[in-house]
């Protein structure tokens, strides 16, 4: 009974890999890794024994483990910026409330998201703020940002400054909950830190661009 259930696995993995869906199912495979283990707790041969195929199989389509990392880095960045884009809702009801929504946002998706987020911080993604993956996301905080100043009279100048610092705070944030044991705050405190500081960042760019 067992041998026949090994190569039943063996033909579908095979299979799998004819039509193409190797790739990400070895994503996935390293996505899990990454959160149960974190970035630097798996390799290319436990990604690829976790899908049923061969230690060679994962090089026709990464030529190393940095660079399965930083696939899934890419597509955590792009369901992230999903994230932010529906929190943003074109800034309804009034923009800077809806900039506090992204910050929740943020921290909702690192708790959610544990294996994207710790691989698009990691060392085998570069260019996580501001350009290359996370490129995206930050310049839709810039706007947000933008937006929020805007609405308080005040000229858009330091909107990348403003969308700089909410990210350090929102990462900072999410890091301790990810990371502390037990947890610095809790889920409720940080969302009251990422509140309070968003508004008291906006407010305080605001004024010093109207002295």
């Amino acid at each position: 009974m067992s041998g026949g259930h090994d190569g039943s696995g063996e033909e579908a993995a095979r299979r799998g890999y004819h039509h193409g869906r190797l790739k990400d199912a070895l994503i996935e495979a390293a996505r899990t890794l990454i959160q149960q283990r974190g970035p630097a707790g798996f390799s290319l041969t436990e990604a690829a024994r976790a899908v049923g195929v061969t230690p060679a199989a994962p090089y026709r389509h990464f030529s190393d483990r940095d660079a399965l990392m930083g696939e899934v880095a890419r597509r955590g960045f792009g369901l992230f910026l999903q994230r932010l884009a529906t929190a943003w809702d074109n800034g309804r009801p009034d923009a800077e409330a809806a900039l506090a929504r992204m910050g929740r946002a943020y921290l909702a998706f690192a708790l959610d998201e544990p294996g994207y987020y710790r691989s698009m911080f990691s060392s085998a993604c570069e260019g996580a703020v501001g350009s290359g993956p996370g490129e995206g996301a930050f310049e839709l905080l810039t706007l947000a940002a933008g937006a929020a100043l805007a609405a308080r009279g005040a000229p858009a100048d330091g909107a990348r400054r403003v969308a700089l610092e909410i990210w350090a705070m929102s990462h900072g944030a999410a890091m301790l909950m990810l990371r502390s044991r037990p947890p610095v705050a809790g889920v409720e405190d940080a969302r009251a830190i990422l509140d309070r500081g968003v508004r008291s960042l906006v407010a305080g760019a605001a004024a010093e661009a109207l002295c």
